[in-house]
């Protein structure tokens, strides 16, 4: 039944978000840290390819309905693509001020082999930058992922549900990051929820 196929995504999707949540866990990393000191400099090598793995996973057993939503005819699929190439700039724009190397984790290697690692930094070297779309909206990388994943021209089903399972996850999501920002920055990221948007450029009082 396609409501089961539905609800089986969601609890798969689900238990992909709350293990990649919980290893994102300052709890987590403290955690690591008195027992393995410096070494949660790899964390990060860890953390990243096992959210890739579980989403691998996810993806290969989460069943697959054969039900298109919608499929867009001439000329609204050729608008629709041309959208998501557009929200693929605006992704590419708002990794700017993100440094690579400490997103992967091979920074943190680095250090650590040079002995300048410092456990302050758990897992990451985090840096408050308000540059480029950072200006308009805290949170741009899941602003221009959620235009890229919805302007499609062709929606199944399956894709339907994750894309409103990663929306619901990215909102969810921003609430426990800036609770970590919050405690990192302080009044200076207050200051910033107070003025910017969250995902969406729209001021909702």
């Amino acid at each position: 039944m396609i409501f089961i196929d539905i609800l089986i995504i969601i609890l798969l999707f689900a238990l992909f978000a709350f293990s990649h949540t919980l290893l994102a866990s300052n709890k987590i990393k403290k955690t690591i840290i008195e027992k393995l000191g410096v070494k949660i400099a790899f964390y990060r090598l860890f953390y990243n390819f096992s959210s890739l793995l579980f989403f691998i996973v996810f993806y290969a057993v989460a069943p697959k309905p054969k039900v298109v939503v919608y499929d867009l005819q001439f000329p609204f699929d050729i608008i629709t693509f041309a959208l998501q190439v557009l929200s693929l700039i605006g992704l590419v724009w708002s990794t700017g001020p993100i440094e690579l190397k400490e997103f992967l984790g091979t920074a943190q290697v680095e250090r650590y082999l040079r002995g300048e690692y410092k456990l302050e930094d758990l897992d990451e070297k985090q840096t408050l930058k308000i540059e480029g779309a950072s200006k308009f909206v805290r949170h741009p990388v899941y602003l221009f992922s959620i235009l890229f994943l919805g302007f499609r021209p062709t929606m199944s089903l399956f894709y339907f549900v994750m894309f409103i399972c990663i929306v619901v996850y990215f909102y969810a999501g921003s609430i426990y990051e800036e609770r970590k920002l919050v405690e990192k920055f302080g009044d200076k990221y207050r200051e910033y929820q107070r003025k910017v948007p969250r995902i969406f450029p729209l001021k909702i009082k």
